[in-house]
């Protein structure tokens, strides 16, 4: 019998226990300073100088780069590997689905990927650790190095549209798969959030794994409120028999 193809939308909540903080939670980046949302601002990004070096500073100091794979990120990798067609659908940019060993192509990253950058000019990319390897040796504000264009992380920051081809693949998946899991994500943001009312509107199985109420909760099939660290390899492994 063919197994049940699996998406999983993954939010900020599955990357806390690798210390990474979330943006919405009660100690969340946006509640604790305000200021840091102008700093992914596509606007004030771009015409800003000294939000652009406090961003530089930003990345230097958040450690997303040096963030490892959890146990929630392990065990979506695990599931894969055991044969079950897993897609994951993720709002998050720090790369770590990929690094735990879900296959880059089966990872749509809905919000871009903060492990590379992109110049807003020519569209040169590159590799972020480049980058901040010269902010290190005193660039504050580094320019692209093919044009002199502005640089910035090869995320979707706010006032950017998300990428139309990623963005239909992820409904298409969402539409095609059997059981619909959004973890860690406080399903606010859209189009991202809409993602769960599509799988259960197309008799997808939705669970809902998140330690906050969601808009979606009262259209789940399951919600999960424990801890994702420990709830979803164990939610996971009902999948893999």
């Amino acid at each position: 019998m063919a197994k049940p193809l699996v998406a999983l939308l993954s939010g900020a909540g599955i990357s806390t226990d690798s210390g990474i903080p979330d943006y919405r939670g009660p100690n969340g980046l946006w509640r604790r300073d305000p200021e840091a949302e102008k700093l992914v601002t596509y606007e004030y990004y771009m015409t800003d100088p000294e939000i652009r070096r406090r961003s530089w500073r930003m990345r230097r100091e958040n450690g997303t780069l040096q963030a490892r794979p959890n146990a929630a990120h392990r065990a979506v990798a695990e599931l894969e590997r055991s044969g079950v067609p897993v897609r994951v659908i993720t709002q998050n940019v720090d790369g770590l689905h990929q690094l735990a060993g879900m296959p880059a192509r089966k990872v749509l990253e809905l919000h871009g990927s903060a492990r590379a950058v992109v110049c807003t000019g020519c569209g040169a990319r590159g590799p972020m650790e480049d980058a901040l390897a010269r902010v290190e040796a005193g660039e504050a504000d580094p320019p692209c190095l093919e044009c002199g264009g502005i640089l910035k992380p090869a995320t979707v920051m706010f006032g950017e549209r998300l990428d139309p081809v990623v963005l239909g693949q992820a409904v298409a998946v969402t539409k095609a798969c059997q059981v619909f899991i959004a973890v860690g994500s406080s399903l606010q943001v859209q189009p991202a959030a809409g993602l769960a009312a599509v799988a259960a509107d197309h008799g997808a199985r939705l669970v809902i794994v998140n330690a906050e109420p969601t808009p979606y909760d009262d259209r789940a099939d399951e919600v999960v409120r424990e801890p994702i660290g420990t709830a979803l390899p164990a939610l996971l492994g009902t999948l893999s028999g």
